[in-house]
């Protein structure tokens, strides 16, 4: 009988090659089972994303009827025989849709890798001013790896970078403005040029977020806002900086705009406006469309510094007590509403200590709108009269109490030329046009948190409303309707607004010997 041979021990590389090839087939049945709910989970993911920032994107003012809509929504389908289960097959399908594959492998490739390349070099770019010699582990040096410092990134359709989140070592000095304008410049310069961009500074968790900034609607005309008595309309800005929508009519339709509301009045923090901006941007167009407004429940006096007659459509109109723009015009006009601001405090002080209500005509608001009181003064000094801009000092100091407000549109290289009460007493500023970062933080006391435009559109520019932050602002378009160059359209928009007239109108009038343009009579 032969011996049988002893088995032998299979090698320990092979059990384990053996035990890899299992795992391996093992790990790609699952996933080739499992296919279908990654998809639908990747696009429940996506879905779940998409809700969260269309939330945080929506005014504070709808939150309360989307939430009601959906509650009531899910009560129905509750409610339904089988309802649930078609609602979850639908919710299904919905991440199906969501989650599927939609780029090709190779310009998925194609595009991740420009974006990594691009990402690198904001990386780099950034070393210089987040970088120490004396770190131990820095977040930021040559050749390191960017996904520690970049927390999150998006890329638009063209491959323009639209959001970037990163983190900076605490020694940063994000204190200081300088400082944090020099990486705002860079991150602008390798972001991309010829847009805007919004930056968020978290001190206490050292993040800098980056987003560009849609451009402002500019096909907004003058238009009946949906306003309270006291409320005017500046302009409208971000959906995300404002917690109001107020519905417009522009040419394709009626929508939601998120507007810049500035509150005048007795209980007004900013009862005064100050508007400056370059010759074109829109500062005149401003003052035009305040006063539209206010002759909805005030009375206004108007007076044109420049002598173009550019506020002539509002002579002889209802409620328009004066339209003056020569020198004797312009004083007589300023010393009444002086005079007048004194006489409705005493009115006022004495309705008070009889314990009686306000009159009426004390009740009534009026409005002075000056557009340029620096060429006003220049002229006065000339001829040796009194500065106009000293009879604006008593209805800038009293004027809220007196309910007088004062709106002033200046140029902004006459900006200088202006006094001390006028610019101490305008709680409420605008500067219009394309200007650089530090002009526009001397304008309104404090710098924007976006990048100034290089280009900017007529009536484009920044507000801010005492001592709150710095918001992006488009003037609705109110152009004068007896400009020959205004279209038909914008001009019987504007002129649909106005009250009727009480006066008739006779023209412009010549230009005088001191080189403003006359009032006319009648």
């Amino acid at each position: 009988m032969g011996r049988r041979s002893i088995p032998r021990p299979l090698p320990e590389h092979t059990a384990l090659s053996r035990g890899r090839e299992l795992t391996r087939g093992l790990a790609d049945h699952a996933r080739d089972i499992l296919h279908p709910l990654l998809v639908v989970a990747r696009g429940l993911r996506v879905l779940a994303a998409g809700g969260r920032r269309r939330w945080q994107q929506m005014p504070g003012d709808r939150r309360g009827p989307t939430l009601l809509l959906v509650a009531s929504c899910t009560v129905i389908v509750a409610l339904i025989p089988h309802g649930p289960t078609f609602a979850t097959a639908a919710l299904m399908a919905a991440g199906a849709w969501a989650g599927r594959e939609r780029v090709l492998p190779d310009e998925d490739d194609d595009r991740g890798e420009a974006e990594d390349a691009r990402l690198q070099a904001v990386y780099e770019a950034l070393v210089p001013y987040f970088s120490d010699p004396q770190d131990p582990a820095p977040l930021y040096e040559h050749g390191g790896d960017r996904q520690r410092a970049f927390e999150d990134h998006a890329f638009d359709g063209q491959g323009r970078l639209t959001a970037l989140r990163l983190r900076y070592p605490g020694y940063f000095t994000d204190g200081e403005p300088a400082a944090r304008a020099r990486i705002e410049q860079l991150l602008y310069l390798k972001a991309g040029r010829g847009r805007e961009y919004r930056f968020d500074w978290d001190e206490a968790t050292n993040r800098l977020a980056l987003s560009a900034l849609p451009p402002l609607p500019t096909d907004i005309w003058a238009q009946r806002f949906v306003t309270a008595p006291g409320e005017t309309v500046l302009g409208f800005t971000d959906a995300t900086t404002v917690q109001r929508t107020l519905p417009v009519t522009d040419g394709g339709g009626t929508r939601d705009a998120s507007p810049v509301v500035w509150r005048t009045g007795r209980r007004s923090t900013e009862p005064h406006l100050l508007a400056l901006g370059r010759p074109g941007s829109g500062t005149t167009t401003l003052l035009r469309s305040v006063a539209v407004q206010a002759l909805q429940y005030g009375d206004v006096v108007v007076v044109d510094g420049g002598g173009t007659g550019e506020h002539a459509c509002l002579a002889g109109r209802q409620g328009v007590l004066a339209v003056e723009s020569a020198l004797p015009g312009v004083l007589a006009a300023l010393e009444w509403a002086s005079h007048e601001t004194q006489r409705r405090l005493m009115a006022a002080h004495g309705a008070r200590r009889l314990g009686r209500a306000l009159p009426d005509d004390v009740r009534r608001p009026l409005w002075v709108v000056v557009d340029r009181p620096a060429a006003l003064s220049r002229l006065a000094a000339d001829q040796g009269r009194p500065d106009p801009q000293a009879l604006l000092e008593v209805p800038l100091q009293h004027g809220r109490v007196a309910g007088v407000t004062v709106a002033v549109g200046e140029q902004l290289d006459a900006a200088g030329l202006l006094g001390g009460p006028l610019l101490a007493l305008t709680g409420a500023r605008v500067v219009l046009g394309a200007l650089a970062h530090d002009d526009v933080a001397r304008a309104l006391g404090a710098p924007p948190h976006t990048t100034p435009a290089e280009e900017a559109p007529p009536g484009r520019g920044y507000v801010r409303l005492g001592p709150g932050p710095v918001l992006r602002l488009q003037v609705p378009a109110t152009p004068d309707p007896y400009d020959t160059e205004t279209g038909e359209a914008m001009r019987r928009a504007v002129l649909d607004l106005l009250p009727e007239r009480v006066l008739p109108y006779l023209g412009p009038a010549p230009v005088g010997r001191e080189g403003m343009l006359p009032v006319q009579a009648t």
